[in-house]
Parts: structure tokens; sequence; C-alpha cells
């Protein structure tokens, strides 16, 4: 069963009159208010003076008249394709397509040999990518972890080799600087056989995390954004504000201080390269106002990830936003419901590219193989509830019933038979619904230690996605620090 790219937009949190009303104050933000900037962006404080902004360097301000942010939001395309190598794998961004997959940029894993909390290396990042490979209801790829084992100027090319060689699926990761982007270009460019083919089909994207909420411009992440814009590499205009810390309390005056760096940042991005590929990229999160740290597994931050998605199609751009989170420190049954409310109102909201959603816990500090494996469990229920109840004549049916009769069992009709597999989801192998007496002969195992006998499986299977010859390539140019 495929349940990529399925149709969410079932859960509307806002109204068509609530979305306008946030728009235009956004808008009025944008005007009135502005944002401000590093220094060291020059060019493109000229770029969006020379069109009309008002620039404030006295007091490093820009302000954006109302027509100038309109008309430049408008040339940001509606749909995005983000390629796989095989195009089954392909994620088609556009209305209220959904498509999850995962995130993050923890420091710390649960050791699935010792269950041990420590670092994160190289070779943690390969594995989890391998899982990832095999997990059908995840959808692409966002680098989850970082490898802490070595030197941070080796961080970009090696981050998107060892995802490209144990994935098909599409991959996205952040780059440290401008030279990282031009080497993980030529990477790229050297596995799709070519600069012009990596366009055609761009098997990676990046994230730039442009904005410093509140309205801040962030030098680097903008340099990074505006040079990958130029090269026609899809970019998410990543910004992750925290109501009550770096937003309003308020869920409305966090999406409207959103939709106002989102507006900014595809404004920028239009200017730099009118047509250009992008994604909206609002994270709405929440301050926990006991200790001042990030809260990412909130209902709330569900509601708001949902009616990011109504904002990002009020202006006609597909978007990148959360789900999945969860402040637990362990694949527990507060990761459980956390994970499942927030994936599921994200999902059911349209949001096109819902990263995050498998295998973070403790706020995006620690990953974990089982809970890679529990969250495409629960992506693969959200995915099957947005294929809603199918009623037509072969559904209903009616000859069915009427055949078997009052009192009639339907267990092995051929109507049975033939939707047997597809009408209900099927497990990937944690949830059990043995009886008792089979569970307990089998071990007892809950369903954490069933997802971790799944990942250690799945992870004995070696693949690449880099052939031979052209790894060799890669290899010579480059310094790799993946054992081959």
């Amino acid at each position: 069963m495929n349940l990529m790219g399925q149709q969410g937009g079932q859960y509307r949190p806002l109204s068509p009159d609530q979305v306008s009303i946030i728009h235009e104050a956004s808008l009025k933000i944008l005007e009135q208010t502005g944002i401000t900037f590093e220094t060291g962006l020059e060019d493109t404080l000229a770029l969006v003076e020379k069109n009309g902004a008002e620039i404030d360097r006295e007091n490093a301000r820009i302000r954006f008249p109302r027509d100038l942010i309109l008309e430049s939001v408008a040339r940001a395309p509606e749909r995005v394709i983000l390629c796989g190598r095989d195009p089954k794998d392909d994620l088609d961004l556009t209305e209220d397509r959904v498509h999850l997959g995962t995130g993050g940029a923890a420091i710390k894993i649960l050791d699935p040999d010792t269950g041990e909390v420590r670092a994160t290396t190289l070779s943690d990042l390969y594995k989890v990518s391998r899982l990832v490979d095999q997990l059908d209801n995840i959808h692409f790829l966002v680098r989850p972890c970082i490898p802490t084992d070595i030197d941070e100027k080796e961080y970009d090319i090696n981050m998107y080799y060892a995802c490209l060689s144990a994935t098909g699926k599409h991959v996205m990761s952040g780059v440290n600087d401008e030279e990282g982007l031009h080497r993980v270009m030529d990477l790229a460019s050297m596995i799709a056989g070519s600069r012009e083919k990596l366009k055609e089909r761009p098997i990676i994207s990046v994230i730039t995390s442009f904005a410093i909420s509140p309205l801040k411009l962030c030098t680097q992440s903008t340099r990074i954004m505006q040079e990958a814009i130029r090269n026609y590499i899809p970019v998410a205009l990543s910004c992750a504000p925290m109501a009550g810390s770096t937003s309003p309390l308020t869920m409305a005056g966090t999406l409207a201080q959103i939709h106002a760096e989102q507006m900014a940042g595809i404004t920028i991005c239009q200017l730099t390269n009118p047509g250009a590929p992008l994604l909206y990229g609002g994270i709405p999160g929440m301050a926990n106002m006991n200790t001042m740290g990030y809260v990412g597994g909130a209902v709330e931050c569900g509601m708001m990830n949902a009616a990011i998605h109504q904002l990002a199609r009020h202006i006609r751009v597909p978007n990148y936003n959360s789900s999945g989170l969860s402040d637990s420190k362990v694949p527990d049954a507060q990761a459980g419901y956390e994970k499942a409310f927030t994936a599921a109102l994200a999902a059911m909201g349209g949001s096109n590219y819902i990263h995050h959603s498998a295998g973070m816990l403790e706020s995006m500090l620690t990953i974990a193989h089982e809970q890679f494996v529990i969250d495409d469990e629960i992506i693969g229920n959200c995915c099957k509830v947005l294929q809603g109840i199918p009623v037509d004549p072969e559904h209903l049916a009616l000859e069915v019933i009427d055949s078997v009769g009052p009192g009639g069992n339907f267990m092995t009709t051929p109507h049975t038979m033939a939707h047997i597999r597809s009408e209900y989801y099927n497990s990937n192998g944690v949830t059990d619904r043995k009886s008792r007496d089979r569970w307990e002969a089998e071990g007892s195992m809950d369903a954490r230690q069933r997802a971790r006998s799944i990942a250690g499986k799945l992870l004995a299977n070696e693949k690449s996605y880099i052939p031979e010859d052209v790894d060799a390539a890669i290899r010579k140019k480059f310094n790799i620090l993946l054992n081959p």
C-alpha cells in the first residue's frame, strides 16, 4: 500500500476569515515594525532597497512595502518536486498533499546495544539513514543527527555523503557555509550525473534557518539561502520561534510573526532568483515557562503546525513544518501520545513536508533506532486516516450482504479475500494483536522491544546507493570519513 502523498486538509484550525486576518497582520508587521539584520548583508540590503524596501541602516531595520511582498511572493512556485533516486520516491509538494519524514540535529542516541545515551557519530547517521530507507511510511530523510566524532569543517560533505549512500529517498540537511554548499552541490551532481541533471531532478535540498526569531535576519544562513536559490537548489526557509520566548505567548501572535518572517524570506529569495523553488518553513513551538526550554510535543504545536499550512496555502507556496516531537527521554507512552497527536494534526492539516516526524526524543536532542520504527507505524496510521472511507458499489457490498444473508458469515467470501490487505492498515510489526497466550509464548515483548528487534533485522541489510566508480571519484575529490 503506497501511503505517500495522501490528501490532507480535513483539519483546519483557522477559519478563512482568521487566515486573512493573520495575513493582513503579518503585512502590517513588515510595513510598520519591519525586520532587523546582522552585519554582513550589504548585498542583500542593496537588493531589497533597489526593489522598494526602506532600509534604516543606522537602526538596522528593513521595512517592506505591501506591494513588494505580494508581488515577490506571487513569483514563488506553487508546486515543488523533491526527487528520490527512483521516481517512485519523488515528493510532489503542492496543495494539500502530505509527506512525513525525519528531521532534527540530535547530538545523542540511545545506544541500540546498551540502551544508554551517548554522543552521535557519523556511523550512527549512516545507520539511521539505512533504517529510514527501509521503513516504507517514512517518505524522506532530513539528516536526523550530528556526527560529533568528526571536525566541524568536514560536517557538510560527510553528512550528505552518509545520507546519500544509505538511502534512495530524498535527502535534506543544513550546511555550515557557502563553501560547504558548493561542495555538497558538487557531490550531488556527481551522483546525479551532472549539475544540469541535478537541477532537473533535485535529489537534495537545503534547510536555511535564515530568521532568528523574532524578526531578525541571520547573515550566514541568509547568504546560504540566496546562494542555494541562485543555483536552483530547493530551500526550506526554516524559522522556529518559541511561543512565550521568541514569539508572543499566544498562538495567533506566534503565527502572525512566523508568517511575516516567512514572507520576508520568500521576498528575498524571489528577488534573488525569480521562480526558484522553496518551501515556506514556519515551525511554531512553545517555551516551557518553568525552564525556558523548548517544547515540541504539546498538542498546541500540532494545532499551530496545521495552521501554518493554511497560511502557506493562502499565499500559494508549499510548506515545510514539524510534527512527531516529544519531550520524553525514551520511547514510552508519553512519546507515543505526543507524537501521534502532533503527527495526526499536521497531516490532517495538509502540510506538504512534515519533518521531525520520526526518531526524535528529548525535544530534538536524542534519537533511537526503535523510535524510528515506532514512528513509521504512527505515520502509517496517520496516512491511512487521510485516505478516508471509500463508498462505492464495490465497498458497499450490497450483493455480498444479500448472498451471505441474515445469520451468515463473511469470513471466507471472495469479497473479504479481495479487500483483506487493502481496507485496513497493516502494521509494520510494532503493533501486537495476538492472544495473550501467544504473546507470552513469544517472549512477552512490549512495543519498544519489538521495534528494537525490527530495527536490528533491517540494519543487517547492506546496500549502497552510490555506484562504485562514482564513489571512488567522490573519495578522490573529497575527504570522505565514512568507512567503505
